[in-house]
């Protein structure tokens, strides 16, 4: 049950899209259907060329749309961010799905742990299951295990923002500079969301040990995944 003080507290989901006709409007619903109701949702579109923007016109009500060029990921989470007003922010892709209560269990959890920077939590990826692990400084400066769907107080979140450089793991950048800023996370021992496994989202987040359960992907992508793996660690 949450306290009647914190309610008062707006969370910002930013969405940043690109080409994701068949997955925003049921994200969208997810989120509407949210148990924590004191949430701003900004849509960044990156440039679509597919129906994204007829779909985005049937929720220009309930939901802030932002246009622009294709410029990437980092960019339009960065534009969703300078256009947020909220205290809590939740970066989310257009195939992600949210548990009816998830946006208030990070939520809670933040107001329960004052001293951690976001929550994340367990998530399914398609049918299969990352339970993930508590927050740990050592093993996030090795692998990405946190995903970008993390609910992270404002005042924590880095002045630079997603860097825009980068092509890849923009998310494990983001935590390994908040971690050198002495901000932590903390995790939620529950699945809270799902994201889907169909093509043509704005990111294909995967996980490092996702590679362990699927070997034909590590073959096809393992030189690209250590590629990038070694600019941010070179970075950090």
């Amino acid at each position: 049950m949450l306290n009647d003080k914190w309610k008062n507290n707006r969370i910002s989901i930013i969405i940043p899209t690109y080409n994701s006709a068949q997955t925003l409007p049921k994200c969208l619903e997810y989120i509407f259907d949210q148990t924590y109701k004191n949430i701003e949702i900004i849509i960044v579109n990156d440039g679509s060329i597919d129906s994204t923007q007829e779909i985005l016109k049937r929720y220009q009500s309930k939901v802030k749309i932002i246009n622009q060029k294709n410029q990437g990921a980092p960019s339009a989470r960065n534009r969703g961010f300078r256009e947020s007003t909220g205290e809590y922010l939740l970066f989310i892709d257009a195939d992600v799905y949210l548990k009816k209560d998830c946006v208030q269990k990070m939520f809670q959890t933040l107001q329960e742990n004052p001293k951690t920077a976001y929550a994340y939590s367990s998530f399914r990826w398609g049918w299969k299951k990352f339970k993930l692990w508590k927050f740990n400084a050592e093993k996030l400066k090795q692998m990405p295990y946190i995903h970008t769907c993390s609910l992270t107080k404002r005042e924590t979140f880095p002045v630079g923002g997603f860097d825009e450089t980068l092509k890849r793991f923009q998310d494990w950048d983001l935590w390994l500079t908040m971690l050198k800023n002495n901000h932590y996370g903390i995790w939620i021992p529950e699945i809270l969301f799902t994201t889907s496994t169909k093509k043509n989202t704005i990111s294909s987040w995967i996980p490092a040990f996702v590679y362990n359960y699927f070997p034909w992907l590590a073959k096809k992508r393992i030189k690209k995944y250590d590629n990038a793996k070694n600019i941010i660690l070179r970075k950090h």
